[in-house]
């Protein structure tokens, strides 16, 4: 493959910067770069914006009211979004449940569901993981039990991103306990404003409740919320974690995060320099810039791979491990930088309206929380230890 962009691709990337110059609010890129919290005004705003741009759905199928674009116009819009500071898009409607849908729904459900994504009069959550069942999902207990025209459902579920915002959930269920794990069990649809549904925030080391238990006690689920077949959501389940594996390498925000490490270390004096001169700190600055230009570079060639269509193999389990230690490290030398001013926890410090003067720098202010929350990126999505079995059985063959 040819790893530079055409003339095309370029005039394309000039294309998204005159439109991110035009369209995003100074006031949320400032959000965005400052490492502060978010609020679902924010998040709803900016996806107002690219869906009236027709940017919104850009890796579905124009006939569904995606962009038609190529992998390589996807990677420079994400790259370009993320330089410019730029919010990470919601993405269990739109990167996870949308393609399933579009691969696996019937006719009636992708009529009714995918316009609601694109107009964002649904905000979805990831019913996946359980206490007992998290990177062996397989074992998950919630039932479905079949009863006239629904289901009824019966569980829990944990870690569910942003449910507190949700008024629908697409989850993992299990309708039968007498055939293989992976055999059976569905893939369902389920109204979280309904009776039984109950929502329990996690409070993580940051201080947020980004995470939640939501408990389904005898829920009523309509048979036409199930998406494609009764005890096949085992293979619509594996088809959706490669979009949201290849989703978590996030180039364009390490690329991002590698910006703010730079002038943060040509800033900071340690003895009397710029912490960029120290040998131990740019050895291991040099080398997180190393990585993260061989992850871009094998990230294209997997792009490159599925042009004529299809979607990322286990390849994507490469860009899961790699893009999370890679950004872990990132926010590890970023705390490392602030030194003792990344010590002191002031939780109000991490929202806009935070008017105080700041304690030390003021990149201080969050990067110790940004540190602590995202140790969770080796984790979720399928943990960076089961990535590395599904490279040894379904790349190298052991």
């Amino acid at each position: 493959m040819d790893l530079q962009f055409t003339p095309e691709e370029e005039a394309f990337r000039a294309e998204v910067r005159a439109f991110l110059k035009d369209n995003l609010p100074p006031a949320l890129a400032a959000k965005v770069k400052a490492g502060q919290r978010l609020t679902r005004a924010d998040q709803d705003g900016w996806h107002a914006i690219l869906n009236k741009k027709g940017w919104l759905a850009y890796h579905w199928p124009r006939e569904h009211g995606g962009t038609g674009w190529t992998p390589i116009q996807k990677f420079i819009f994400d790259d370009e979004c993320a330089m410019a500071g730029g919010p990470r898009l919601v993405p269990f409607g739109l990167s996870m449940l949308g393609p399933v849908l579009i691969k696996f729904g019937n006719d009636a459900q992708k009529k009714h569901w995918l316009p609601r994504i694109l107009n964002g009069d649904d905000w979805w959550c990831q019913g996946y993981s359980e206490p007992g069942a998290g990177s062996d999902l397989a074992s998950l207990k919630t039932t479905a039990v079949r009863e006239g025209d629904h289901y009824v459902v019966n569980g829990q579920k944990t870690w569910t991103t942003q449910g507190q915002h949700a008024n629908m959930m697409f989850c993992l269920v299990r309708t039968n306990k007498d055939v293989k794990a992976q055999s059976g069990i569905s893939f369902v649809l389920i109204d979280m404003n309904q009776p039984g549904v109950e929502v329990r925030p996690i409070r993580t080391l940051d201080g947020d409740a980004e995470v939640n238990e939501v408990f389904l006690t005898d829920v009523k689920v309509p048979l036409e919320n199930l998406v494609g077949e009764e005890n096949k959501g085992w293979t619509y389940a594996k088809y959706l974690l490669t979009y949201e594996r290849t989703g978590i390498a996030g180039v364009g925000f390490s690329m991002a995060a590698l910006e703010k490490l730079k002038l943060i270390a040509s800033r900071v004096q340690r003895n009397g320099k710029p912490l960029a001169q120290d040998p131990q700190f740019a050895t291991r600055m040099a080398q997180v810039e190393i990585d993260l230009n061989n992850m871009a570079t094998t990230n294209l060639r997997v792009l490159a791979s599925v042009q004529g269509g299809g979607v990322p193999g286990a390849e994507s389990s490469m860009l899961k491990i790699r893009g999370t230690v890679i950004r872990q490290e990132l926010l590890s030398l970023i705390r490392r930088a602030m030194g003792p001013y990344a010590l002191p926890y002031i939780e109000e410090a991490q929202f806009a309206e935070y008017a105080e003067p700041p304690v030390g720098p003021k990149e201080a202010a969050t990067a110790a929380a940004a540190y602590f929350n995202y140790r969770k990126l080796s984790i979720f999505g399928g943990s960076n230890e089961i990535q590395r079995n599904i490279i040894s059985k379904m790349i190298l063959g052991l």
